[in-house]
């Protein structure tokens, strides 16, 4: 990668975490500032970043033209959109649908529940590999000789009481999800957040995303999150109809 390319790509990310300054970004990734305007000079021409009224820089209209063009490049999404808007509807809970994207689970899609109360999760992020749904309901898929290398470099942090903290307990915890077919995240990656989440598998019956659905506990107790599994299960019974996936008889 050409040494200028890497700057600009390092601005975007830089960005990424929210508007700055020239001596910010300049700081931030150790370029001189006259570097740093010549990049966000050409990257502004071409709507990939602009400047407020402040003198600071924003990620401009064009990274989210590319970002919404990749997403609806993914075919699993626009195959399970009608069900999860069907989901959504029906149940009024937060619901999202993810994928890997080589070692990472990224969050594809996301509709909001009704009741306003919104979660970090947004559509491009990454999911935390140890404390959510999602995360092990797609991992659980792998063989243990794709899984393990994975768990070795996997993050650790402690987010939540429940939080899965090591390699150990991270596969007795895939093996729960393997027998069972569906993951929980109980307040393991936010406080107070509890999650279930299930498999969308392709037509070779091989996971290629998952659904979860995600209620803090001040709305519903834990117990009442898992009655919405039977339904959401049916959901990804059904995209993964559409995906080709027939069950073996």
């Amino acid at each position: 990668m050409s040494q200028s390319v890497a700057r600009a790509l390092q601005l975007l990310i830089q960005l990424g975490n929210g508007p700055a300054g020239l001596d910010e970004l300049a700081a931030a990734t150790d370029v001189h500032k006259t570097t740093v305007m010549r990049l966000l000079r050409t990257l502004s021409e071409e709507r990939f970043t602009y400047r407020d009224n402040n003198n600071r820089y924003h990620l401009g209209s064009r990274i989210f033209e590319l970002a919404a063009h990749g997403t609806d490049q993914r075919e699993i999404r626009q195959i399970a959109s009608r069900y999860l808007v069907e989901f959504n509807r029906e149940y009024g809970r937060t619901t999202h649908l993810a994928a890997m994207e080589g070692g990472d689970i990224v969050y594809i899609d996301k509709l909001e529940s009704h009741d306003q109360i919104r979660m970090y999760s947004r559509i491009g992020l990454t999911a935390n590999l140890n404390s959510t749904a999602v995360a092990k309901v797609i991992l659980a898929d792998l063989s243990d000789a794709e899984l393990r290398p994975i768990v070795a470099t996997m993050d650790f942090t402690r987010r939540a009481a429940n939080t899965i903290t090591t390699p150990e307990a991270y596969l007795r915890e895939v093996e729960t999800v393997r027998a069972q077919g569906w993951a929980q995240d109980r307040e393991e990656n936010e406080p107070s957040i509890n999650c279930v989440g299930a498999p969308i598998r392709g037509a070779n019956g091989r996971v290629v995303a998952a659904v979860s659905v995600s209620v803090p506990d001040v709305v519903l107790p834990f117990e009442r999150v898992l009655e919405l599994l039977p339904p959401l299960q049916a959901v990804t019974r059904r995209i993964s109809a559409e995906c080709g996936y027939r069950p073996p008889s």
